[in-house]
């Protein structure tokens, strides 16, 4: 039986140790479809094999999440404020993931030669879904823990999240994904169930393995987390949601620290959320790495990205969210400029001349080991710039005031992320080099950075 509490108060009672494992496995859930879906293994097989134009389909990809981006923007803080009026979050959460889930199953369609159009409304459905289900579970935070201990809970349901997905990264990697010439796995093996990597079945079985994931593992929150008693009918829900959010929008000209630091995060998250789109794909088409190549290299990422947001949930308990930030953000802007410096025979734009030879294994030549270094700054940054950014909001308003400000934060992180994938789109259009497209997410992080050194912590704070 769900356990619901009506809040009353000021100050957000602690959860019981289950409730707070269940809001944590929501993370662990939701983030295969990120990890194995959206970056390592079925978008690199959407721009790589799906079609015979690489570059086309990178750009199709890129336009994707540039269409989900804006209604993700748009929706998220209605969605939101609605939320704050209607009390309880799990009927949304659970409406959300039945469209989550029927469109990761429609992935499977996606054969080599089949029309794209399908796989990119199915993906445009998933993460619209994604993304929605995230802004009501986000806003459940602040009334779970005190306020002190949301950067640690926030950082430590992060790796939760990076470690669920690599098991499922590896998992897929070992088991699942072949070679197309010797139709073996890594391990030597044949894939389970049959699967055929020549018609791409090992990057497409993705889908629905990220959907009965993400169905068996929402479940202990739903169980256990304490959800907010029902609150306005929902028709009147509504109409106070959409009144209170005119109201906050209008209330952000007065917390200017708040409205500094939603700007400053919309700029850099821009730039973190390309790297999450696009840095699969990028390496896909510059080194031409399949399946395998592309899940090792995931699994790297993931494995450091636990350790990085372990450590930064201790940062950001010890001496708060915005230096977690801000160390985060400066690793991404080093590892961006090194991942655009790299190619055949050098990096660092050629101050620095590699081996060409290719000795023929896994990441065989020099240039592919350099990318794999500026991964491990990505990987121990990625997680917790997104979690501490997430703890800098919850230490910045009140329980009753979460959902509004959490769909905002959403639209945030959303509302110009369509200029950083649609950059990228024009940049490589215009030049035929996904490097010039990369490139500009340079823009994004270091611009969100220096808005967000500016900005009081916490961000209530005059």
């Amino acid at each position: 039986m769900v356990n619901r509490i009506d809040w009353t108060g000021t100050q957000p009672p602690k959860a019981t140790e289950k409730g707070i494992w269940g809001w944590m496995f929501f993370d662990w859930a939701a983030q295969p479809f990120f990890t194995v879906v959206t970056t390592f293994i079925f978008g690199p097989y959407f721009v790589s094999r799906l079609t015979n134009d690489p570059v086309s389909a990178q750009t199709t990809w890129s336009n994707m999440a540039t269409i989900s981006s804006v209604i993700i923007a748009l929706l998220s803080p209605v969605l939101g404020a609605i939320a704050d009026q209607s009390g309880a979050r799990k009927p949304w959460i659970g409406f959300f993931a039945i469209i989550k889930i029927t469109s990761l199953f429609g992935l499977w369609f996606a054969a080599p030669g089949s029309p794209v159009v399908y796989p990119v409304i199915f993906m445009i459905l998933a993460s619209i879904s994604a993304e929605f289900s995230i802004v009501f579970n986000d806003s459940m935070m602040p009334r779970l823990v005190a306020k002190h201990e949301v950067g640690k809970l926030s950082n430590t349901a992060w790796g939760l999240g990076y470690l669920g997905g690599m098991i499922v990264l590896i998992s897929v990697v070992t088991l699942l994904a072949a070679s197309p010439e010797s139709g073996k796995t890594i391990l030597g093996l044949d894939p389970l169930f049959g699967l055929d990597p020549k018609t791409g079945q090992d990057a497409r079985i993705t889908g629905p393995i990220s959907a009965v994931w993400y169905l068996i593992f929402i479940l202990p929150m739903f169980f256990f987390t304490p959800d907010v008693g029902r609150g306005l009918p929902f028709t009147t829900a509504v109409r106070s949601g959409l009144r209170e959010l005119k109201n906050t929008l209008g209330e952000l000209k007065e917390r200017r620290g708040i409205l500094r630091f939603l700007i400053a995060r919309m700029i850099y998250q821009d730039g973190v959320n390309g790297l999450l789109i696009l840095g699969g794909v990028f390496a896909a088409g510059m080194f031409g790495w399949a399946t395998i190549e592309i899940g090792i290299y995931g699994i790297i990422l993931n494995v450091v990205a636990i350790f990085g947001c372990l450590i930064a949930g201790r940062i950001d308990k010890g001496v708060g969210s915005k230096v977690t930030v801000v160390i985060s953000l400066t690793m991404l802007l080093l590892a961006t400029i090194g991942i655009i410096s790299t190619g055949p025979g050098y990096t660092l734009f050629g101050l620095m001349q590699l081996p060409t030879a290719d000795s023929g294994g896994l990441f065989g030549t020099a240039a592919e080991k350099a990318y794999i270094l500026y991964g491990l700054l990505i990987g121990f940054a990625f997680g917790p710039v997104q979690a501490s950014s997430r703890s800098y909001l919850a230490r910045s308003v009140s329980p009753e005031e979460a959902g509004r400000y959490f769909g905002i934060y959403a639209l945030s992180g959303r509302a110009t992320s369509f200029m950083a994938t649609l950059l990228f789109s024009l940049m490589t259009y215009i030049s035929g080099s996904p490097r010039l497209g990369m490139a500009t997410l340079i823009l994004f992080l270091a611009g969100g950075l220096v808005l967000l050194i500016r900005t009081p912590y916490p961000a209530d704070r005059a």
